[in-house]
Order: C-alpha cells, then structure tokens, then sequence
C-alpha cells in the first residue's frame, strides 16, 4: 500500500527533541514531521519567547507543542508560533507527569472536553495554520472507549480541530511516573481503531510502542499516521529505514555527510550562542546502534564532547575512530 499521504512523525519528548535533535533528525528523514517539546504557555508569555521559539528552517514540517489551559493565553501564543513560522500548533492533552498535573493541562485536560474545545477553538481563530491534539485513550479508572469517544466527539464538534494523535495507552495521574505511564499501561490500538471507525471524516493518528518497519505498515494501513517515540530517539537510523522502506525517499543523504553536517552545525551554534557540543551530540549516541563499532563511537562522544575546548570535528574523529578501522581490515 502506498502510505506516501499519510503522516509519519517523531513524538514530542521532553529533553529530548529540542531543536539540535530536530536537525539531526531532519538530516536523517527529509519527510517525517518534527514536534518541538512541550512548551508551556508561561514559559512563553513570562519566559523567554525567543529561545523557546527557536528553530533552523531546515526543520520544516515542524509542529510547536503547547502546554496550557487558559484559551486566551494559548490563542496568543499559537499565534507567537505561526509569526515564527512553525507548520502547526499541537495541544499537549497526554502529559502526566505531577508538575503538568499542578499547571491543570496536561492528560488532565482529557477531564474537561468542553475546555479543550474552547481552547482549540481559540487557538483556530488566532492562526492560519493548522491546530491538532495529542491525547490518551483515557485516564484513571474511566472506561477507555465511551471516554475517548466523548473526548473526540466534544472536541471536534466545533470543527476547529480534526486532527487527533492518540497514544494507544491509559494515563495514571497517581501512582506512576511518567516513565512507567509509557511503559506500564497495555497499549490498546483497538480502542483508537473503534475510534478512527466512529470518526471516519477526522484524521486519527496513532502514538505508542511502534518500534519496528513491520509495525509502521500495519498501523499505516489502519490509521492516517504514526507517531514514532523512543525508537526513532534511541535509534535514530530507524528514521532512514522509513524514508526508504515506506515512503520510498530517493536521493537520501549518505551518513558520512550528515556527519559533516552536524560538525557544521555544531560549530556554529557555538559561535551563535555558544551552545556547548555536548548539547548537540548526545543526541547522537544511538545513531549506529547494533553495528560493529557503536560502542566505541558512544564512548567518544560520551566521554570527550563535554571536555574544554573540544572542537565539533569531533564527531568525524569519532567516526573514523570507531568505523574506519573495521572497513580496513574487512
């Protein structure tokens, strides 16, 4: 089946896709969508906007995640993403970590359908670009179906907002962490089917637990996307494996020049903002998992990015360093 229109992107995940995660990545896969972390509405009104903002336009298609509850504010600070050129704006409805739940957005919000559509309706009017949510299948103890249902059926009502991205997993608001909410809870890709049914005019993309090529077909042909977590993190190479295998990209970029790239890259963050190298290669370290020659390749980056002076060709140092001694003796 041809999955070239359907959506294929990498998960919003706090400390992780910051924005030199998001170039990597964006090296890696030309045409998966990107997520910013979740950025707080106070972080942008009372922060500081611009470094919260910042992108490099190589990362297009890029989502700005939103933290909040207050219609207004996250109205003004939609329209702060579309003036800084993000693709779209996304409503974290899935977080339960406490902090989240002490803000009162979050999974939280998955409570209150009726402020959700208020917000989202809010947010439509403010900008031009499109707005989405990213939710659960259901939180505590309610029923996971009749709750998503009301959940999506409440939201959408206004038409404000037809694109829902679902982790396949209930939230526990007490008693886990945020860790073991994305561990703990079975994934229930049944329920978001039984939604994508009752819904046939929305656009339902499915979140959670999707790890292999295999599992991206099979929920590609189920739903209008997927959303990769963790396995695009800790395996960044997976994102190739998409673009070739799926979508069928051609004229990809070899690794050896996205490595010169990100040594590009890296170098003039420094001289921008003086962003230390660790900043950017840890975002790295899994990007020849399973090969010969990956471990001495973390090790290097794991130990000597961090140490003064350290230049950004020390990503290339640790690639011949690691690999080139293997291709000369094979």
């Amino acid at each position: 089946m041809n999955h070239k229109d359907k959506t294929i992107s990498v998960a919003p995940m706090l400390d992780w896709t910051d924005r030199h995660c998001r170039y990597f990545h964006r090296l890696i896969a030309p045409n998966v969508t990107l997520y910013t972390e979740m950025v707080t509405t106070g972080a942008l009104l009372f922060g500081q906007n611009e470094r919260y903002l910042r992108f490099n336009a190589a990362e297009h298609p890029v989502v700005l995640q939103l933290g909040g509850s207050d219609p207004k504010d996250l109205a003004t600070c939609a329209k702060m993403g579309e003036e800084r050129g993000y693709d779209e704006i996304n409503l974290n409805c899935g977080c339960p970590s406490e902090r989240v739940q002490k803000g009162t957005f979050g999974a939280c919000l998955m409570k209150e359908p009726e402020l959700v559509a208020t917000c989202m309706e809010s947010m439509a009017d403010a900008v031009s670009i499109p707005v989405s949510v990213k939710c659960r299948i259901s939180i505590d103890d309610c029923e996971e179906y009749s709750f998503l249902e009301n959940f999506i059926g409440t939201v959408s009502k206004s038409s404000a907002c037809t694109t829902f991205i679902i982790h396949a997993r209930k939230a526990w608001l007490q008693g886990l962490s945020p860790k073991e909410n994305r561990e703990i809870p079975p994934l229930r890709y049944d329920i978001v089917e039984r939604i994508r049914a009752t819904f046939p005019d929305l656009n339902i993309q499915v979140n959670g637990g999707i790890a292999t090529l295999e599992e991206a077909r099979e929920k590609l042909d189920q739903f209008d996307g997927v959303m990769i977590g963790r396995a695009a993190y800790q395996n960044p190479w997976f994102l190739r494996e998409i673009e070739g295998e799926i979508l069928n990209s051609q004229n990809l970029m070899p690794v050896e020049e996205i490595l010169e790239h990100m040594v590009d890259y890296a170098a003039d963050q420094y001289a921008l903002y003086e962003t230390p190298l660790k900043s950017i290669t840890r975002h790295m370290i899994g990007l020849f998992q399973g090969r010969p020659g990956a471990r001495k390749w973390r090790q290097i980056l794991s130990t000597q990015a961090h140490l003064p002076d350290t230049k950004s060709d020390l990503i290339l140092r640790a690639y011949e360093e690691s690999f080139r001694p293997l291709s000369q003796t094979a």
